[in-house]
């Protein structure tokens, strides 16, 4: 059952289940609020380029999916790296992540003006996207959220690096520009 749509939507997502309930199980599966923050806004934006948020009956459950791909990947990568030992792990000894007792506090609901924010804000990134020429679109997506590199992108779409890297910087450019409105 999908909740109902408040005043704190976007792109037909409720962004106070998407923190409220998704976020809370994000923290679950990484025991840490930041990285959860990571997968959740990853999730987001790929929810947003996906560019069938219309076309989408379950968008929670869409949503749920996506961040749990999102979460694979951040945990894949994560696997590649070795963790430095700390002060309180020996050399050579694996560290065990800590979880503070009041973390579950942190999960408490964002205040109307910090969703109205991020609301704003997600949707000037999403104007940004949408006016981006579609082969400029295309090669961010690539790049950005499929994780190719600039000559595999070339070889995909038939261009030459050179185009590919001047669609990149294009899109970014704008990202930026439109950032920049923002602060």
């Amino acid at each position: 059952m999908t909740p109902p749509i408040s005043t704190a939507a976007w792109l037909g997502l409720d962004l106070r289940w998407a923190y409220g309930s998704l976020l809370p199980a994000l923290w679950r599966s990484t025991r840490c609020i930041h990285r959860a923050q990571d997968v959740l806004h990853d999730a987001f934006v790929r929810y947003a380029l996906s560019g069938r948020h219309e076309r989408i009956a379950q968008p929670h459950a869409y949503l749920r999916v996506v961040a749990r791909s999102v979460l694979a990947d951040h945990m894949a990568l994560e696997q590649r790296f070795v963790p430095l030992p700390g002060a309180d792990a020996e050399p050579g000894e694996a560290r065990q992540p800590r979880v503070q007792q009041g973390d579950e506090e942190a999960f408490t609901a964002p205040s109307a003006e910090v969703l109205a924010d991020l609301q704003q804000r997600l949707a000037a990134v999403q104007r940004t996207i949408d006016g981006l020429p579609p082969r400029c679109r295309e090669v961010f997506w690539l790049c950005k959220i499929e994780g190719h590199t600039q000559p595999e992108i070339a070889a995909l779409l038939g261009i030459s690096l050179n185009m590919v890297e001047r669609h990149l910087m294009r899109a970014l450019l704008d990202l930026r520009a439109a950032r920049e409105l923002l602060l």
